[in-house]
This record gives C-alpha cells, sequence and structure tokens, in this order.
C-alpha cells in the first residue's frame, strides 16, 4: 500500500468518526413544549430567559440549551450524512462537472416526474448517488 493511499485511508477514517460524533448531537426542544400541544406543533428553538428556569439554569433532568460548544466542525458543515457535499439540481444539464466521489444529487423539491426520470437516468450513467430518488 503505497504512502499516498494510506493518508487517504486515514483521512476517510477520521471523516467518518467526525460524522459520527455529530449524530450524537442531542435535540434541542423548546422548554415546555413536551407540555404543551402548542409549542410541540412549532418545535423550534427557543431561549430560556425567565429568571427561575430550570432549564437556564441547566439544572438536572431538563433538556440540554443550545452552547457554542455543540456546533459541527468546520469541514463537516453543510455536508451530507454519507460525507458527500450536497448539489440540488433542476435540469440534467446541471449535473456536468460533479465528482461522484465528492458530491451528492439532491433533485429540486420543484422538478417534475418526466425531468426527475432524466435526471436519475444520467446520474446512474455517471455513477452519481441521488439523495432524494
Amino acid at each position: 500500500m503505497s504512502e499516498e493511499a494510506r493518508q487517504q485511508l486515514r483521512e476517510k477514517r477520521k471523516l467518518q468518526r467526525n460524522l459520527a460524533k455529530r449524530r450524537n448531537k442531542p435535540v434541542f426542544r423548546r422548554y415546555l413544549s413536551w407540555r404543551f400541544w402548542k409549542f410541540e406543533r412549532r418545535e423550534y428553538w427557543r431561549k430560556p430567559k425567565g429568571n427561575d428556569n430550570k432549564m437556564r439554569l441547566q439544572l438536572k433532568g431538563y433538556p440540554p440549551i443550545v452552547k457554542v460548544g455543540y456546533r459541527t466542525q468546520k469541514e463537516l458543515r453543510g455536508l451530507h450524512p454519507s460525507g458527500l457535499e450536497p448539489v440540488y439540481v433542476n435540469n440534467v444539464k446541471e449535473l456536468e462537472g460533479l465528482d461522484p466521489k465528492k458530491h451528492i444529487v439532491v433533485i429540486a423539491h420543484a422538478v417534475g416526474l418526466k425531468k426527475k426520470l432524466e435526471i436519475v437516468k444520467e446520474a446512474e450513467k455517471k455513477g452519481l448517488k441521488i439523495a432524494n430518488p
């Protein structure tokens, strides 16, 4: 095994380790979202600001709050869970210049069935993975 191949293998393993670490990030819940239906429907983060708020005080038994330490590493930000960079595609022409080792295709929402089938067919020819076939 050449030195270059070893280096690539090390980088791939490092990427997989870091992606696994990213999966352990907790789900940040809004305070009392487990209690009120109106908060449950709108499950988005709001910082607890009450004076005696148990979540803000980070007491045991309450969900974690958002902190800078939970941030994803710079080289992993924006990557698909597979470790590939997602590229949104609206037509077959946009598949040109994509590398199957670096990119994963995400077909845009507004694309119809006819064009979607063409994109899928062309992507398979080029060996590209599709995130939403």
